[in-house]
């Protein structure tokens, strides 16, 4: 398979499971008590993390769940239940964020101490940007390559250059977040947080269910056997 194909059929497969333009809007949410030289360091380590996640995923991914003996579905599942847990604890704490600053504020300097890179990877990237329907996707990507020989480095150069280009396209609007919301009014904003993380408790949950899906179908495969 030549890269360009290989990367055609990469490329548009994680971008609409990425959602880059939807993801932006979470992470403008979850780093809204940021300063913006903050929210631009968060944004490119996410797009450093995400492009890690999916060449790990593409390249050895399978070989990963078949050492530890856990399936797709299982991943999914798991990860499923992480996004929902997370989206729930983001759309309940909508009402604290001024609260919290403000404590914050009357509290002094200190009281708002931390890295704020920790949140990179955990929740950022993972499960709100490359989460388990990303690795999932990129998994089986990786498991459809030809077999040894010219084409194999091929096909693997275009995954890898769309998951690449798929990371940028995540730092370029993750980084630019802000430029999204910042000609919304207070109230706009505030509802469009709540509904974004609903529909990302929506994603979780729906993942969980296609999870439980996969693991009930295997089963029902293994006792036929």
């Amino acid at each position: 398979m030549p890269a360009v194909t290989a990367f055609l059929l990469a490329f548009p497969s994680l971008f609409s499971i990425i959602n880059p333009i939807g993801g932006a809007l979470i992470f403008n949410e979850a780093t809204r008590d940021l300063a913006p030289a903050q929210r631009m360091r968060v944004a490119g380590r996410v797009g450093v993390y995400s492009a890690l996640v999916m060449l790990g995923a593409l390249w050895g991914g399978a070989y990963v769940l078949n050492f530890f003996g856990v399936t797709l579905g299982a991943l999914r599942i798991a990860g499923g239940a992480v996004v929902a847990l997370n989206a729930w604890h983001l759309l309940m704490s909508q009402d604290r964020h001024e609260d919290r600053r403000r404590r914050e504020r009357e509290a002094g300097p200190d009281a708002a101490e931390g890295d704020p890179l920790e949140m990179a990877f955990f929740p950022l990237t993972m499960p709100y940007t490359t989460g388990p329907g990303t690795i999932s996707v990129a998994i089986t990507l990786g498991a459809g390559r030809p077999p040894a020989g010219h084409g194999l480095l091929a096909f693997f150069l275009g995954v890898s250059a769309a998951a690449a280009a798929n990371a940028v396209v995540v730092w370029v609007a993750y980084r630019f977040g802000e430029r999204l919301t910042g000609w919304m009014g207070p109230s706009a904003r505030n509802i469009l947080s709540r509904m974004t993380a609903f529909l990302l408790l929506a994603i979780g949950v729906q993942i969980f269910i296609a999870g439980l899906g996969q693991v009930m179908a295997d089963w029902h495969a293994t006792a036929a056997q």
